[in-house]
């Protein structure tokens, strides 16, 4: 056998089985790191699921902390009641109403000529939902928090049981009761 055809051979099996082996290898750590994110359920009752879609959702403003960079996203029963004025006229937003905050980590943008935080890892989403007769212990409201664990790259909803959703969340929201319990307003655009 001529030694270049069988060099051809050798190179074309080594990287056949390079690629199985990769493939393998990345379906094994992509089996590990894999989660149903919409299976998941906080310590009240609120699935992940019932925000299905919130990536699409409009933005209703962002948000800077010391530590993370935020967008706030509303799905489109809760943007219609803020175009409609809702919560600064005094009004409730409507049931069905859904808002969702994203969390990130933040750091300086390295390739900016100008100084700008960017978020980096994923730190939580959280998500809020208007359902009276749901939720009559805390005005109408649901709250769930879902932190994020980028080693992993898993989800653990937060809090120890069903009251996390009125001693933290509703108890902190109470703040803007005459907002609705919500804190973002609908910023020009």
């Amino acid at each position: 056998m001529n030694v270049g055809i069988a060099r051809g051979r050798i190179r074309r099996a080594a990287i056949v089985t390079l690629s199985v082996c990769a493939l393998a290898g990345g379906a094994l750590v992509t089996g590990q790191d894999t989660q149903d994110r919409y299976q998941i359920k906080a310590p009240n009752g609120i699935v992940f699921s019932e925000f299905r879609g919130y990536e699409g959702w409009q933005d209703v403003a962002v948000s800077r902390t010391n530590n993370a960079i935020k967008v706030i996203l509303a799905n489109p029963i809760m943007i219609r009641a803020y175009r409609d004025g809702i919560p600064n006229d005094g009004h409730a937003f409507p049931d069905g109403s859904a808002i969702v905050k994203i969390a990130w980590n933040k750091a300086p943008n390295p390739v900016s000529p100008y100084a700008v935080e960017v978020p980096t890892t994923l730190e939580s989403v959280s998500f809020i939902e208007k359902d009276s007769k749901r939720f009559p212990e805390t005005s109408g409201w649901g709250y769930a928090q879902f932190l994020y664990d980028p080693t992993t790259r898993k989800f653990k909803p937060y809090g120890k049981d069903a009251s996390f959703g009125q001693a933290v969340c509703y108890r902190c929201h109470t703040t803007v009761k005459g907002r609705d319990y919500i804190f973002t307003s609908y910023p020009p655009r």
